[in-house]
């Protein structure tokens, strides 16, 4: 399929919808992570019980795997469309769940519908943007996620004083909050189209086959490689900032006056360096890329986890948020451009959802054990060697792929 450099009207409004989509991944993301401390004290909850709480919520991000790969069935847009309207459901209800296990089961549904709404944007992305600017378009796209995280650390803390009736705790509000915009783009979804990839494998009956079909084919091999790089990623990444919070409170004595001051700064510095991973991996290549984003989010945890005073842990959290959201759009780029059309909600499915969720769902488990005996900072630190690891296999392993048609891509 042929590409120019000027985007379409379209794909401009395609863009913003997917942006704002994203959007409410970065926020559920770091809403979570602000109130957990919250969330145990009102429901009673350990460490090491907060941590296999936060695990078994994550497990919907493996599960999601049976939703993701129905893009390759339903379109992109249908998926699109349930994903939206699942997510915004399911984070009313747990705003109001009574207990540990309502809340978990609530949060569990919720990670199901959004990576499920996230890995077909950037299916959705990859399909319908130029080759020259997919990078910097997928990255922009993710870079609306650390917006979310943004506008959630600067809302939370105010939030958490509000006095809610009926006896509601406040933390549940966050919840509410985030549900208003979700409803609107549930309306603005009318006018998505369906991807012209999509639509065209369709026509040849190249679309929706067997869970297992990937496995035999030629593509085995790349995706258990993706896999892998994606699940020692996540082993750091999914515990960068989840833990900052417990970290920043019980070891450097931090009020949540100052969480709330050092997350929202932390975000906006970070910021214009995540909008930034796209256009350098456009720019210098996925590969070179790669290194730089993975050693700034390596050095970014050790300080974070490991320096004292405001200001430079505020600083080494910085490099920690940069870092988790700038590895996305260089993995998914990957995971898009890789494989074929008739694979590609698959590959996704398979590798970032199921295989390399692995690391995702049973690293907090392990550093809430860790924590335990070693402390938060130490506890996290240790993460940083499956990300150098994971580095160490995109160079060995990923083919360069920056400014190439999808069709040449995956065909390497």
């Amino acid at each position: 399929m042929a590409s120019t450099d000027k985007l379409s009207g379209y794909q401009k409004r395609l863009f913003v919808f997917l942006s704002v989509a994203t959007f409410f991944e970065g926020y559920d993301f770091l809403a979570l992570t602000q109130v957990l401390p919250n969330i145990r004290a009102d429901l009673g909850l350990s460490q090491s019980q907060g941590g296999f709480m936060l695990s078994f919520i994550n497990l919907g991000t493996v599960v999601a795997f049976l939703l993701v790969r129905r893009a390759d069935k339903w379109g992109r847009r249908r998926l699109l469309t349930i994903t939206i309207a699942g997510y915004t459901l399911c984070t009313f209800f747990s705003g109001f769940a009574p207990g540990t296990y309502s809340f978990a089961a609530f949060q569990f549904l919720a990670r199901i519908f959004l990576i499920a709404e996230w890995a077909t944007s950037m299916v959705l992305a990859s399909e319908e943007f130029p080759a020259s600017k997919r990078g910097m378009v997928m990255g922009l796209i993710q870079g609306f996620s650390s917006l979310g995280s943004i506008v959630c650390a600067g809302v939370v803390p105010i939030i958490l004083k509000l006095q809610l009736p009926y006896g509601l705790t406040s933390w549940r509000a966050v919840y509410f909050v985030g549900i208003i915009p979700l409803v609107l783009l549930a309306a603005a979804r009318r006018g998505l189209k369906e991807s012209k990839r999509f639509e065209e494998a369709k026509q040849q009956g190249e679309t929706g086959g067997s869970i297992f079909d990937i496995w035999s084919s030629p593509y085995r091999g790349r995706m258990l490689q993706l896999a892998l790089i994606w699940g020692l990623t996540y082993a750091c990444t999914q515990n960068a900032i989840s833990f900052w919070k417990e970290f920043a409170v019980a070891e450097r004595g931090f009020t949540d006056g100052d969480v709330g001051k050092a997350i929202p700064i932390a975000a906006v510095v970070g910021m214009p360096l995540v909008f930034l991973a796209g256009p350098l991996i456009d720019r210098v290549g996925r590969r070179v890329g790669a290194i730089i984003i993975w050693v700034a989010g390596g050095l970014g945890v050790l300080g974070a986890y490991g320096l004292e005073g405001f200001w430079p842990l505020t600083l080494g959290l910085c490099f920690g948020i940069v870092g988790a959201s700038a590895v996305l759009p260089v993995l998914n780029a990957y995971t898009a451009e890789l494989f074929p059309t008739k694979f590609r909600g698959d590959a996704f499915a398979w590798t970032n959802n199921l295989l390399g969720r692995i690391g995702y769902v049973l690293s907090p488990s392990a550093v809430g054990l860790l924590a335990e005996g070693w402390g938060w900072g130490s506890a996290v630190q240790v993460t940083v060697i499956p990300l150098m690891l994971a580095l160490l296999l995109i160079l060995v392993w990923m083919p360069e792929t920056a400014s190439k048609e999808l069709e040449e891509t995956s065909a390497i």
